[in-house]
């Protein structure tokens, strides 16, 4: 917390040790060196007021590091908020499924044994053996007739039962769209992505007749709260009641009629989405699945690669595609969002804030160098200080703002405390130094940032540049 104490303390100290040294050995040299302290005192004073104030902001920096890692602590733990959370998490898409619907009539006969015969005659109540013979279960029995004959010295139950099948029945074509919009809410809460998804499916009646066929989409798991969700069979907007097994359409289809359904609806969901191409290996006619997406991707081990795929520079809009024709597969299509921890992230910023004040003081004295530009230590001391609470600020706007735009306006708060303290003239190093910090919400892309940044100051600072010291370019 404070980062300047021990290193300062120590090196007064071996200044004491050095100079009672020096006054042992040669009290010549240590009168001359005690008259130039004095003389120069007021000088090195004010040049140790820019240590000072390095040091008072990393105090402050390291403050507000901990009351944010606190802050999230205590949010992530806490069973109450006074913000909504995201209403979804990973999201799974199954893809529907079509099929035809047949009625197959069994039965089955069943020879009573003459020593059971026999006992059941004497009680004279052939309805108690029913129970023995089980019944049947499930929602596809359409029609049940049990019951016994006697043919002479024999009994015989029989049961006719009809039960309901379904055909699977291929799709002619499969048209999927999904955009998934992430935003970052205020008070460091977790990044997550509003979808808006839609399908359109086609199937056909394979029979040479009139058939009863059946569409079944099933509802996304992880989703949350589905909202504008809408299923239009042919146009017409299906109203289901029952949803236990998705939204089911069931209707008669002409010979060689062709169904067309369109599927529609949004949610928010978090780190990752999938989509299930089938529970087994299926065949699959015609498939395209489009993703729209503002943050960069990976893709789930072992799942399909997108056929096609284009985004912007630095992660910014990602367009992904997925087109499949006449194939047999039983992979599905996962995408995984690599966002760092926000803890983490906010970690990395403040760590790195209090070596971004110590470079920006170097950088002034450099400019102040190379540029043959008078600096004197006091402002660069109060503008050290304003770089100091910029940085606070952004912390502090962190439990109100998202992060990015929270840590942005504290760097340009303290970067207009700083130049307004120092000038103009010194608002590039003052800059540079102020947005180091900022290369952390960049995601993945924070080393190549901070080598592009070095190498700028690099450039900025070339040799050939500089300038010989002159007593008029750093004052008192």
């Amino acid at each position: 917390m404070f980062p300047l104490v021990r290193p300062a303390a120590a090196l007064l100290l071996v200044g004491l040790l050095a100079l009672l040294l020096l006054g042992t050995l040669d009290h010549a040299r240590a009168r001359a060196g005690l008259h130039w302290l004095i003389r120069h005192g007021r000088a090195v004073g004010q040049w140790a007021l820019v240590v000072l104030a390095a040091g008072a902001g990393g105090v402050l920096v390291g403050i507000t590091r901990q009351a944010v890692n606190a802050r999230l602590s205590a949010q992530q733990s806490a069973r109450y908020a006074n913000a909504a959370d995201p209403a979804g998490g990973q999201t799974v898409q199954g893809a529907p499924r079509a099929s035809l619907l047949e009625t197959h009539t069994y039965t089955r006969t069943l020879l009573i044994p003459q020593n059971l015969y026999r006992h059941v005659q004497k009680q004279g109540n052939w309805e108690a053996l029913l129970p023995y013979l089980g019944q049947p279960e499930g929602t596809n029995v359409r029609e049940l007739r049990e019951g016994f004959r006697q043919h002479g010295a024999r009994l015989e139950y029989t049961r006719v039962m009809a039960l309901q099948t379904e055909r699977p029945v291929n799709l002619d074509s499969s048209r999927v769209v999904t955009d998934l919009k992430f935003s970052e809410p205020g008070g460091g809460r977790g990044m997550y992505y509003n979808a808006n998804f839609t399908g359109e499916y086609a199937f056909t009646n394979p029979d040479t007749g009139p058939a009863t066929m059946r569409f079944a989409f099933p509802l996304p798991s992880g989703s949350g709260t589905l909202s504008n969700f809408r299923l239009t069979v042919n146009g017409q907007i299906l109203r289901a009641t029952d949803l236990q097994g998705g939204s089911v359409w069931q209707g008669v289809v002409p010979a060689s009629g062709v169904v067309k359904v369109s599927v529609t609806y949004r949610n928010q969901g978090a780190r990752a989405w999938r989509y299930e191409l089938a529970q087994r290996r299926e065949a699959i006619r015609a498939f395209s699945l489009s993703i729209n997406t503002n943050q960069p991707a990976k893709f789930q081990r072992y799942t399909l690669f997108p056929t096609r795929q284009s985004h912007t520079a630095l992660g910014g809009t990602t367009h992904l595609e997925w087109t499949l024709q006449d194939v047999i597969t039983a992979q599905d299509i996962a995408l995984v969002f690599a966002q760092g921890s926000l803890r983490e992230t906010l970690g990395k910023i403040g760590a790195l804030q209090w070596p971004a004040l110590l470079l920006s003081v170097l950088l002034c004295l450099g400019w102040a160098w190379t540029r043959r530009v008078a600096l004197a230590p006091l402002p660069l001391a109060t503008a050290t200080l304003g770089l100091g609470l910029g940085f606070t600020l952004g912390g502090v706007l962190s439990a109100y703002l998202p992060v990015a735009a929270a840590q942005g306006l504290g760097a340009l708060a303290g970067l207009a405390l700083a130049v307004t303290t120092l000038g103009r003239p010194f608002l590039l190093p003052l800059a540079l130094g102020g947005v180091a910090p900022l290369v952390f919400l960049s995601g993945g892309h924070a080393g190549l940032l901070l080598t592009g940044l070095a190498a700028l100051i690099l450039l900025v600072y070339r040799p050939g540049r500089a300038a010989v010291l002159r007593p008029a370019q750093l004052t008192v």
